[in-house]
């Protein structure tokens, strides 16, 4: 069953356009990491899945239902970012009854233990909390309410290193416990790729990759031996990203579609690429790195 069906979707601000004719499919009861560089669009796609915002063109549905101002789908589904807004007016222990109230699914056994465990005041205010803070209560809210489609989107902005140990941990053990469909954006790929099923990759609006994260890290691989030997063998090949080292070695990362016993009988040095390292070449400009800027006399 598919939570989430997109059809050549676009979402115009202006003239820029956000999200252009991307189409994909969420199974129901993953985890999905959607991940992409600033401005790749990431936000946008989800606030559409959550509703929040009107598609420019194509389809879009979850749960079958065009999400867009749609009660059921607000009732089946939670938002999480780092600039949420909760009313000055309630306190936090006020927020976790509100939730029990609208989410049929809310757990306020498990809301109130981490909220001990992370030493919040019942009577603080939300808009008071330092942005760590807001970023762990937004956390507890999201994951207590057990929402059909729970969606994080960069929900770990502030957070010291070990809160964000504690949340992938809890996150993971909850959703095993009670499997739903997560989304969750960040730009820290390695420290969530053991929790991903599938990798959504986005860049400049399009969907670059959508596959499991076994897959994902059998993508491609890295190989370092001399040039003449490596543009020889390179003919035909998915080339994704290759620098000089020196005048005579060559880096490259390749799609592996192909046996490389030839590379390893050139004597060419064959190794894995971690998927973050795979996500940041996929994307990378194709005017050159950092070292085409720097130059010195």
């Amino acid at each position: 069953m598919n939570v989430v069906e997109i059809n050549n979707l676009s979402k115009v601000y202006r003239r820029r356009k956000a999200l252009d004719k991307l189409s994909l499919t969420i199974k129901a009861d993953t985890i999905t990491g959607v991940i992409g560089r600033n401005g790749a669009g990431k936000t946008t796609l989800l606030k559409l899945i959550a509703g929040y915002l009107k598609e420019s063109t194509g389809k879009i549905n979850v749960f079958s239902k065009r999400p867009f101002n749609n009660l059921f789908v607000s009732s089946q589904s939670v938002f999480i970012d780092d600039i949420m807004y909760f009313p000055e007016s309630l306190t936090l222990k006020e927020l976790l009854i509100e939730g029990e109230r609208f989410y049929e699914n809310w757990d306020m056994t498990f809301a109130k233990a981490l909220f001990d465990y992370f030493s919040f005041d019942p009577n603080s205010i939300h808009d008071h909390l330092s942005k760590g803070k807001q970023s762990t209560f937004n956390m507890i809210f999201g994951l207590s309410t057990r929402a059909p489609l729970t969606i994080f989107d960069e929900p770990t902005t502030g957070m010291d290193v070990s809160v964000r140990k504690d949340f992938y941990r809890v996150l993971l053990k909850d959703y095993l416990a009670y499997p739903r469909t997560i989304l969750l954006s960040s730009h820290h790929l390695d420290e969530i790729e053991h929790l991903l099923e599938d990798v959504l990759l986005i860049d400049q609006g399009k969907n670059l990759l959508h596959l499991p994260m076994d897959d994902l890290k059998e993508y491609a691989v890295g190989i370092t031996g001399e040039q003449t030997k490596m543009e020889e063998l390179l003919q035909g090949k998915q080339i994704i990203y290759w620098e000089n080292i020196d005048s005579n070695m060559m880096y490259s990362v390749i799609k592996r579609d192909f046996d490389l016993h030839d590379f390893k009988q050139a004597g060419i040095h064959v190794k894995s690429i971690r998927p973050s390292d795979l996500c940041v070449y996929l994307t990378k400009d194709s005017k050159g790195g950092i070292e085409d800027v720097l130059k010195y006399d």
